[in-house]
């Protein structure tokens, strides 16, 4: 009875000792709520309505409905469930697509995360005077909206008025930045020159929070700068590496900029070319079926192909990190 009336009470005590938020805090919460609101609303329209739109139309194809003999009639909406994920999941050219995006991917991000470590490593070292113009000089590429990047390399490439095919066919070499074999590394070319900048200041970022204190006790035990950068600067950019390797490959696999405005210039590019060209052509009707529908389809499964690869090299990272 003693033991029962004691826990209720204790039990009382708490509730009633329990700390209530102050009014200051509570109008600090709210005036946190109301700087945030207009992200969050923002992030709403442009982010998550998108995604649950396309999810949605993802279910439907247009079907003509009415007309007669000699054709018309009208467009409307149909629900066709699974149809369009049926259609792009057998589609031979979406395979295809992923399979360049894929080869792709495997030969220029590697080549781009080594360029922008082995710049950001230069920049942090000691050889490098006037960090500021190399930095801004390197990442200035970035700044240049994608597809003009990609209109400025397409005129390199032109055979007909390039200075660069021009100067090589003065010393006897001819090539062709469109040929079959050629022509996605001319792609690759455009997207290493755009984005090496960009992922060198991440690495750059890295390697300005490691400890001055670590360098200064290496060189006291003797260590080259050689050595300090293989001991110790590379171990500690591996979070930044992960990051940059991420980012860089959910951004190849919408590969759009590059093979879209070269094929201008090189009809061998179809419009299947890379998923995200038959995305775009599918809701612009030139490919069958058209519409929102089978084109909202294609974007969500590449979508889930760009999660499965990063979680994928996500979990190989770790594991060989942990080795």
């Amino acid at each position: 009875m003693t033991a029962t009336t004691k826990t209720a009470k204790t039990g009382v005590a708490g509730r009633a000792d329990k700390p209530k938020a102050s009014d200051a805090v509570k109008r600090e919460n709210r005036t946190g709520w109301a700087f945030m609101a207009p992200f969050g609303i923002l992030f709403a329209l442009v982010f998550i309505l998108p995604i649950i739109w396309a999810i949605y139309s993802s279910f439907f194809r247009q079907v003509t409905t009415g007309g007669g003999a000699y054709g018309g009639g009208e467009l409307v909406d149909k629900f066709v469930g699974l149809q369009n994920f049926q259609y792009v999941i057998t589609s031979g050219n979406f395979w295809a697509g992923v399979g360049r995006v894929v080869l792709y991917t495997v030969i220029q991000v590697p080549v781009m995360i080594i360029a922008a470590l082995a710049l950001a490593m230069l920049i942090d070292s000691y050889i490098v005077k006037h960090i500021t113009a190399f930095r801004l000089s390197y990442f200035l590429p970035y700044a240049i909206p994608g597809v003009v990047a990609s209109i400025i390399w397409v005129y390199l490439y032109n055979g007909q008025i390039s200075p660069i095919v021009k100067g090589l066919a003065a010393i006897g070499i001819k090539v062709n930045f469109f040929g079959d074999n050629v022509v996605l590394g001319s792609m690759a070319n455009i997207t290493t020159w755009t984005f090496t900048g960009y992922n060198m200041l991440i690495f750059l970022a890295a390697l300005q929070a490691i400890p001055h204190d670590l360098y200064e006790a290496a060189r006291i035990d003797g260590a080259s700068g050689f050595q300090i950068a293989m001991k110790i600067k590379l171990p500690n950019v591996r979070a930044a590496a992960l990051l940059a390797m991420l980012l860089s490959i959910v951004g190849t696999i919408q590969l759009f900029n590059e093979p879209q405005v070269m094929s201008i210039s090189d009809p061998s590019i179809s419009k299947s070319y890379t998923p995200m060209m038959m995305a775009l052509n599918t809701s612009q009707g030139t490919l069958t079926p058209g519409g929102d529908g089978p084109a909202s389809a294609v974007a969500i499964v590449m979508a889930l192909i760009a999660g499965v690869l990063a979680v994928v090299y996500t979990l190989v990272e770790r594991k060989v990190n942990a080795e």
